[in-house]
């Protein structure tokens, strides 16, 4: 038999799971996603979330609350008399009488090795940290921050040049076949839930605008592990100077390189940068108002010597 489910997330990493779950025959019986927000050039019109979208196209109700702490809430979502939770991305704090407010329980796909990487932004912490792998992994979701018992483990390699937009895409696919599958065994009474071990914990914090700023300074693998944990959004960003004037650039891509000299000096006419230690080679370039360019198209509008010094 399917499961009753409600389904609770809100971007296209989200849609992916609620689409495999559908897919698998199980009856979605409520999605719930963050409230349309202001989009658009000028703020204006209000736009649906992904997940709030594809609920509507496979014809379930779509509930958009503030907030599940409110006694109404909570009784609205157990009428619905679901068998379990299932929860992606979702940006809602989950209390307590929600987490137990179905047969089974509530189970969280999370993009990363817990318990590494607990919270906000586990695809980027992993990159700009320089970790070698991360994963899926569904949990069985408790009252804490990401530290419930876990089910299902996929881990997922990250290349040497891998940016967080392909890691997210990588761990979306996978996220979404971990989940039907969960799902398969919970059904069948087979899932079993192993215990995260508290030794290294870490907490993947929010990203921060402060954060986005290149430091030349820094070794070169640090430079890179951070333009390609914050590419393509929102993007790490250096000054160049066009005309007299510095424009902000975003930093789209990078590769290791051979080369040495002060820190955001440009090295070559390949766009090799000089670090605190090493050099890396941008490969892609995003100019403001501009569209993303790979380095030789970028170069073609943007001319910069050797011997100009970065910001």
């Amino acid at each position: 038999m399917a499961l009753r489910v409600i389904f609770m997330g809100t971007p296209e990493f989200s849609a992916a799971t609620l689409q495999a779950v559908a897919d698998a025959g199980h009856e979605i019986v409520a999605v719930y996603s963050q409230p349309p927000r202001p989009a658009g050039r000028r703020g204006l019109e209000l736009t649906k979330s992904p997940v709030h979208l594809l609920g509507e196209s496979l014809g379930v109700e779509v509930r958009t609350p503030t907030s599940l702490k409110g006694e109404d809430e909570q009784a609205a979502f157990a009428a619905l008399n679901a068998d379990v939770a299932v929860v992606v991305a979702y940006g809602l704090l989950l209390p307590k009488a929600i987490l137990e407010g179905t047969r089974l329980g509530a189970f969280n796909g999370h993009a990363s090795l817990l318990p590494r990487w607990r919270g906000a932004a586990p695809i980027q912490r992993a990159i700009i940290a320089g970790d070698a792998e991360t994963g899926m992994m569904i949990m069985k979701m408790d009252v804490g921050l990401d530290t419930g018992p876990v089910a299902l483990t996929e881990r997922v390699a990250i290349g040497p040049d891998m940016t967080a937009g392909a890691l997210h895409d990588a761990l979306m696919g996978a996220g979404a076949s971990l989940m039907v599958e969960a799902l398969a065994q919970l059904e069948a009474g087979t899932l079993t839930l192993t215990p995260q071990d508290e030794d290294g914990a870490t907490y993947a914090k929010k990203i921060d605008k402060a954060e986005t700023r290149i430091d030349w300074s820094q070794a070169a693998s640090d430079v890179h592990n951070r333009i390609r944990g914050l590419s393509p959004f929102p993007g790490a960003w250096c000054e160049m100077e066009f005309g007299g004037k510095a424009e902000r650039v975003k930093l789209l891509g990078s590769t290791l390189a051979d080369g040495n000299g002060a820190p955001g000096t440009v090295l070559d006419d390949a766009l090799t940068i000089a670090c605190g230690t090493g050099a890396v080679r941008l490969t892609e370039l995003q100019r403001a108002g501009g569209k993303a360019l790979v380095a030789t198209d970028f170069l073609r509008g943007a001319k910069l010597a050797k011997g100009e010094v970065l910001s």
